[in-house]
């Protein structure tokens, strides 16, 4: 019984050729999908038992960039095209996809291994000054324009070059639809050239709402993540068409600015007293200030014959000059204070809020939450020494002010 249900099948598939190509051509399929499996899965173990053997970076990145499954790819396209000898009617159109997708996994492979090296190549420290990533992706982009021509000569059955020589007349759709593309590499070019930006470097570009630490520079795209932890993306042949701040210098400096006034009330400044002055000899921060300045006014006073009997002439201590003194001598003295870089305690000019002293400095360290931590101690401790030297910080009255001078005038009234 058994020999006549095989003589039937024999017969049926004798009188319909093709479909017995295509019962053929399936079971090839089945055998090179399960080797293919076997050979992803055996690669695999292997690669991974060799990677933890070894201390370089290299082969883990080869295996997480899965350049062993791309491999894997390869044997069972070559063992269906080995078998197509069994498949008179359809081996040839078999053998045009079989040679498209080689094409095509070719390409894939080369393109995954320029991705793998440039993964290798950031975990150097000079990858940050000099990123590759955009060249690599000019090189992927030219690999798959090779691949799709060589596919379009398979399916035409052309010489690749024959394809070529049609291209000249296609070069200003080319320029036309690789336009970002041709832009993003020049960018690229100039932006390594000159140094411009880093991966790591803090950058500002309000008119993209970027500002935060670059990620990532790539051929087409900018990655910067802002201090919101959000992410923004910026074309990046856009970096050189505007303007944006790069905050590496001070990094490089080792010092951030500290740039920030306190408004002094005007009605509060005066000249300095005896009674003033004496205090202000026992503050140990000035006391050679103070010492050395009533030298050098007496002395100016006395050879230029000044009455010193009425408080305009001549020269004289102020009490705001004094804070502005001590605000420097405690700046300088300061171990958070970067003393390489300008520090300065400047008189700003006088407005409708008051007169401003600025503290001009850098920290010594450049952390954010550090920085502020640092600028913030300065600060508390200069506003609350104000009061020590007679003078009035400004500010604006608040409705607790007019609920008090109200109550005033109704206890007077």
């Amino acid at each position: 019984m058994n020999t006549v249900f095989f003589q039937n099948i024999r017969d049926f598939f004798t009188d319909l050729p093709l479909l017995k190509e295509f019962f053929i051509l399936a079971l090839i399929l089945l055998g090179s999908f399960l080797v293919y499996l076997a050979a992803k899965r055996m690669g695999n173990k292997i690669a991974r038992k060799f990677a933890a053997r070894t201390k370089t970076r290299l082969d883990d990145i080869l295996i997480e960039h899965k350049v062993i499954e791309v491999l894997a790819f390869f044997i069972p396209l070559l063992i269906i095209k080995n078998f197509l000898f069994l498949l008179p009617l359809i081996g040839n159109t078999v053998d045009v996809i079989v040679n498209l997708l080689l094409t095509f996994l070719s390409a894939r492979t080369v393109s995954t291994l320029l991705m793998a090296g440039n993964s290798y190549y950031e975990l150097k420290p000079r990858a940050r000054r000099r990123p590759i990533k955009s060249y690599l992706q000019i090189v992927v982009i030219v690999v798959y324009i090779v691949a799709f021509i060589i596919m379009i000569g398979i399916l035409t059955r052309q010489p690749p070059w024959m394809l070529l020589s049609g291209l000249g007349a296609m070069t200003a759709i080319i320029l036309l639809i690789f336009r970002d593309t041709i832009l993003s590499f020049v960018a690229g070019i100039q932006i390594n050239m000159y140094d411009l930006l880093h991966v790591g470097d803090w950058i500002e570009m309000p008119q993209f709402g970027a500002d935060g630490d670059v990620i990532d520079i790539a051929l087409h795209t900018i990655k910067v993540q802002n201090w919101d932890k959000s992410i923004t993306i910026v074309p990046t042949h856009k970096i050189l068409e505007n303007s944006f701040r790069n905050w590496r210098g001070m990094e490089e400096a080792g010092g951030r600015r500290i740039k920030r006034s306190i408004y002094i009330d005007q009605n509060s400044i005066k000249f300095c007293d005896q009674e003033m002055i004496e205090r202000f000899l026992k503050i140990q921060l000035i006391h050679d200030y103070v010492k050395n300045k009533l030298e050098e006014l007496e002395r100016y006073n006395r050879e230029h014959n000044i009455d010193d009997s009425v408080m305009v002439n001549g020269r004289r201590m102020t009490n705001i000059g004094t804070f502005r003194a001590y605000a420097a001598a405690y700046i300088k003295s300061h171990p958070k204070i970067n003393q390489r870089l300008t520090k300065m305690v400047r008189q700003l000019p006088p407005g409708p809020q008051g007169l401003p002293i600025e503290i001009y400095a850098f920290t010594n360290d450049i952390r954010w939450e550090v920085y502020e931590s640092i600028q913030a101690d300065i600060f508390d401790h200069l506003l609350a020494v104000v009061p020590e030297f007679e003078l009035r910080i400004f500010q604006n009255p608040s409705g607790k002010d007019f609920a008090q001078l109200t109550t005033q005038i109704h206890s007077r009234g």
